[in-house]
């Protein structure tokens, strides 16, 4: 009470606090991040080490397997997984929930700086990140040109644009993708070897003799300190053509132009970008954890002018796959919903209680409390992301209750005929308990979020911030700000006459206690002379006489309402589908496509080529807005890239695909029309889609697919066995798409085995053989570091030799590699035997055991379905043999966890509800009989959901748990005034229908306004909509159901539940007069006294 008599007395404080509140949180919106994503707990860590040449075996052996058993050490570690392929071996370490991610990162490095030591010659120490949602990329930034090659365009990207990325607050990238980094390379001709007896690794050994990086010394003449510098780097790339191959006098000597050509050129290319079909670079961008994303993408957007004038007019920029839109949609959405439920609540008011300024008190509160939720949700270190505009979005249906409720109940009052600064403090006075207490309802169902962990905890704890924020906001200011305003702005009912007024002066004279039949004497009979009944009246007769007929059969239709809604609710949520987040129909969309293994990057590239042209028939080539394809697999210079996109080898390639907004299709009907045309014009490659949404990659963590099963055992052969059989039964399920082999286990190879005998015979060793086949196979750069510093750009660029890849075309040219200087023999095929064979191209562990994965897609199926039927296929399959492990991963374990997360913190709510409610009406009884509406709120929400063919995901869930929580605010409003009643005449029947009249307009009014704010999020028809239609259908729903059962079930209730009940207050104060255990003779004796 003391609230509401501190703002009538200072009205003006009130003023200056709501203008506090507005101008300090127009500056918190304009200041607070804005990020797509809460922080969220991911408790995981990447390690990438590259190591050129070496075979995924190679790889595992030597690197994979050594950093698992060092990297045990390290607190928390849930679990080690290894991806190790040609050159790389990519980790990832999964924490427990809790984990001191920044203890965990530097034990990390400490343990992979410890494993250097037993690692192969030349290694160089891993990359290590620590992954997050700011890990993702927001955005690729393009760089393509008419004239020049990939590489230059790679060379220009890290020099100009990627080294100027620190003038922009907040933004990371990692190495560019799509060319290599630019190389001096020195292509020998294995036919002028030959005829000039030399070997590769002899052009290696006169490179590295002619080229070194000698310091610059000092020399002092006199009074001048000279530096030294000299020519010991070759000045120019021309000059590389001159170096001698031989050293000593009388030697006719030979020079590297005679046996080799000497190109400005790159590393031997391993991968393309592909941007419209045409090879291009970009550069993934991302942020640091702390930085908006919003800020960062619009800082970026600015700097590309800037960026653009370091490049040739013939490069250009362009910021392409914007994934900062959707939380700029949403923000959009939430300006228009809340403008929307703002007018459609005002009409509400008009037309329930026909008063104009009441319906403006109403609107002004609404941005005031938004607002002032954004503004403690800066104090609390919050972001503006999808979870906080969801909350925020939701909040706004909930605002317009209090203020609502507040401004009915002062007409009511006023219809009295009391003055207006008396029915705005008596109707203020009246609800403000009950509504402090509706207020702890609405709370407490959040208050589950401080208890959820992982995911669902991060996700979930935002969302309820911002509605407790705004909610306190809103229950503040209607008892403060709206009897101000109301007292200024609403206009008296001077329907009475003189006499009335004394009338109810003298009625009110007598205690302010009376029951409502008797405060609306003086109203009664002013109607009854005036002959004039108002329609809402007319209306509450007509209920009250329909209600009327129930009462005899309360008991039956308590019980039978209650079994009816339970049974259908379980139908229901045995059939409903389950997802983490809603289904949406979006326009952008990923797809891998794997060529047979080993298949030569130019394949690849042609491959995606038709790709694109089977893409533009399908959905036509003006209603593509980019397209974006990297193909192969990352050179082994950028350790960081294959932990933002993984490619197992030049077989693969991924494609990105942007459709214009305005190109309305169904996207699962146009990837399956694009399954059959690859099917039917490129049968022999593999299709899988991957998320291509930051919510889908982060929910998914790090799994390609919705479905992936993992096979792990120490036997390749019975894991590959077991891993077919998944294979074959998942392909049985009808909307199972996309199985396959995650993993390349056919990849083809030629065996070179050496006969060390032999070898020694010929005067060579394995040393000597694999110095030599280096060059011929790959590059000097894995075994002899040889750096060139360009004068023009101050550069260090690395200088390899290499056979060019056309000169090395068949087992024969191997056979031929020469393996002696000055000798014609032996070659190769004199000391080893070729044949052909096949290996892992990509070898996988948990831990130390190696494992394969099973992937697959959904198509027009919910995520819970699946989950159900790939539990149910496994299970067919019979027990797996000795040593074999399956786990089902993708978003099944992420669903489980969300959804079983929200049920409990369901659970909980409602317990929390009833023990709070019991505490206040000293009931159990009667907090029993205010939760009878919440089976209504789970009927309505499911039906709802249903019918509009939504699944039941985080957010359909959020609205059903906020729909418990405004049922239970309406019940509390009509069982409060029936226990008050009852504890007064003693009848249950007589209370609960004398409360259902009292309490018929705002239950009715606070229903419509919440269903009227919701519309607009329901319909799921502004930008980015479809991510909380769920929210705002599943709260419809609910209300209504549960509006229908506070006006017809819950008086029914309360008049059997409590019709014996005692009037008597369960105190057992013997000095209480209200308790049973009332001592008279004990009052009469303090009263002498």
């Amino acid at each position: 009470m003391g609230i509401i008599k501190f703002a009538l007395r200072k009205p003006i404080s009130i003023l200056v606090l709501v203008a506090g509140l507005f101008f300090f949180g127009i500056k918190a919106v304009n200041s607070i991040k804005i990020d797509i994503f809460p922080q969220l707990d991911l408790p995981v860590i990447y390690l990438s080490h590259p190591y050129g040449g070496y075979t995924p075996a190679q790889m595992e052996a030597y690197f994979g397997k050594q950093y698992v058993n060092l990297l045990l050490y390290v607190s928390g570690v849930k679990s080690i997984e290894t991806k190790n392929i040609q050159g790389l071996t990519l980790i990832k370490l999964t924490f427990y929930p809790g984990t001191n991610m920044a203890q965990a990162a530097a034990e990390v490095t400490a343990y992979a700086g410890r494993a250097q030591a037993i690692f192969p010659p030349g290694s160089q120490p891993p990359f290590i990140l620590r992954f997050d949602a700011s890990t993702l990329p927001v955005g690729e930034l393009v760089l393509s040109s008419p004239i020049r090659s990939n590489n230059e365009l790679m060379d220009m990207a890290n020099v100009y644009v990627r080294a100027q990325f620190t003038s922009v607050p907040g933004l990371v990238s990692p190495a560019p993708f799509g060319g290599n980094v630019r190389t001096i390379v020195i292509k020998v001709d294995p036919e002028l070897l030959r005829i000039h007896n030399l070997t590769a690794d002899q052009v290696v050994a006169a490179l590295d003799r002619n080229n070194q990086n000698t310091p610059a010394g000092n020399v002092r003449i006199g009074d001048i300190n000279y530096l030294t510098p000299s020519n010991a780097t070759e000045p120019t790339v021309k000059d590389f053509e001159n170096i001698p191959l031989y050293v000593g006098q009388g030697v006719q000597n030979l020079y590297l132009k005679d046996v080799a050509k000497v190109e400005d050129g790159a590393d031997i290319t391993s991968s393309y970008a592909l941007v419209n079909g045409k090879r291009s670079v970009y550069l993934p961008i991302t942020k640091s954890a702390a930085a908006s994303t919003w800020e960062v993408v619009q800082n970026l957007k600015k700097a590309i002018p800037r960026f653009q004038n370091n490049l040739p007019p013939d490069v250009k920029l362009s910021y392409e796959f914007d994934q900062s839109v959707y939380v700029i949609n949403a923000v959009k959405s939430l300006m228009s919903e809340g403008a929307i439920g703002a007018i459609l609540t005002g009409l509400m008011v008009l037309l329930f209680l026909g008063d104009v300024r009441g319906a403006l008190i109403v609107i002004l509160t609404i941005p005031t409390c938004i607002i002032s939720g954004v503004l403690f949700l800066n104090l609390f270190g919050q972001t503006i992301n999808i979870m906080t505009l969801s909350g925020l979005s939701l909040a706004i249906g909930i605002l317009v209750d209090e203020s609502t409720v507040t401004i009915e109940n002062i007409h009511q009052h006023l219809d009295m005929g009391k003055p207006k600064s008396l029915a705005i403090w008596d109707a203020c006075k009246e609800i403000a308990f009950p509504k402090l207490l509706i207020l702890f309802c609405i709370l407490s169902v959040f208050a589950p979020a401080f208890t959820m962990g992982g995911i669902p905890g991060s996700l979930f704890m935002p969302l309820s911030l911002a509605i407790a924020f705004s909610m306190i906001t809103s229950y503040l200011m209607a008892q403060t700000f709206v009897p101000v305003m109301g007292n200024w702005l609403m206009k008296g009912h001077n329907k009475g006459k003189q006499s009335d007024e004394e009338e109810f002066k003298a009625l009110h004279a007598e205690g302010r206690d009376k029951g409502w039949a008797d405060k609306t004497a003086v109203v009664a009979e002013h109607r009854t002379k005036s002959g004039k009944v108002p329609l809402f009246d007319r209306f509450r007769a007509r209920y009250l006489r329909f209600l009327d007929r129930f009462f005899p059969h309360r008991a039956i239709i308590t019980i039978v309402y209650v079994v009816l809604t339970l049974l259908v609710s379980g139908f229901l949520l045995s059939r409903i589908g389950r997802d983490v987040l809603p289904r949406t129909n979006g326009s952008q969309f990923q797809v891998r496509l794997r060529n047979p293994d080993g298949t030569r990057l130019e394949r690849t590239e042609m491959t995606m080529i038709r790709t694109l042209h089977i893409l533009d028939s399908l959905v036509g080539h003006d209603n593509v807005e980019i397209t974006s394809a990297f193909v192969g697999n990352h050179p082994s210079t950028f350790s960081t890239d294959p932990i933002y996109l993984f490619m197992s080898g030049p077989q693969d390639g991924v494609l990105q695909v942007a459709l214009k907004e305005g190109y309305k299709v169904n996207l699962e009907d146009l990837k399956e029309r694009f399954r059959r045309a690859m099917s039917e014009t490129q049968p022999e490659v593999r299709v899988s889609f991957e998320p291509i949404e930051l919510t889908d990659k982060i929910l998914s963590q790090g799994s390609p697919t919705p479905v992936e099963i993992m096979i792990s055992g120490k036997n390749h052969e019975l894991n590959e066995t077991e891993a077919f059989k998944i294979v074959d039964k998942l392909k049985g399920i009808p909307y199972m798409r996309d199985v396959q082999i995650g993993q390349s286990i056919r990849y083809p190879a030629i065996n070179i085995n050496i006969d060390r005998v032999r070898a020694a015979q010929m005067g060579v060793d394995v040393n000597g053989i694999g110095r030599a086949m280096v060059p011929a196979t790959s590059s000097s750069r894995f075994t002899d570091k040889n750096v060139w510093m360009d004068p023009k750009v101050g550069l260090g660029y690395l200088v390899q030799v290499e056979v060019p890849e056309n000169q090395m075309t068949s087992i024969d040219d191997i056979k031929e590699i020469p393996l002696q200087s000055n000798q014609p023999r032996p070659v190769l095929g004199d000391v080893a035997t070729i044949t052909k064979g096949t290996l892992y191209g990509e070898a996988d562990d948990i831990g130390a055991i190696s494992e394969l994965s099973v992937t697959a897609n959904l198509h027009n199926t919910d995520q819970g379905t699946a989950t159900r039927d790939v539990n149910k296929a496994l299970q067919e399959l019979g027990p797996t043999p000795r040593g074999i492990s399956l786990e089902v991963r993708g978003l099944s374990p992420t669903l489980t966890d969300t959804l079983d997360s929200l049920q409990t913190g369901l659970i909980v709510a409602i317990v929390v509800i009833f023990l709070m409610l019991a505490a206040n009406f000293q009931s159990f009884q009667v907090s029993m009989v205010v939760l009878f509406t919440v089976p209504a709120v789970i009927l309505g929400s499911l039906l709802l959901l249903m019918a509009m063919g939504e699944t039941l995901n985080l957010q359909s869930y959020m609205g059903i748990i906020m729909s418990v929580g405004v049922s239970i605010s309406n019940s509390v409003l009509l069982i409060t005034n029936a226990e008050t009643l009852r504890m007064k005449n003693g009848d249950a029947v007589a209370s609960a229908k004398e409360a259902a009249g009292l309490r018929i307009r705002p239950i009715i009014m606070t229903a419509v306004a919440m269903v009227v704010g919701m519309v607009p999020m329901a319909s799921g028809l502004s930008e980015g909509g479809g991510q909380v239609a769920p929210l705002g259908r599943a709260v419809i729903g609910g209300l209504v159901a549960s509006t229908f059962a506070a006006l017809f079930i819950l008086p029914l209730v309360f008049s059997w539940v409590q019709n014996k009940t005692s009037t008597k207050s369960v105190s057992l104060d013997p000095e209480d007069k209200e308790s049973e255990h009332f001592i008279p003779s004990l009052y009469e004796h303090d009263a002498h006294q």
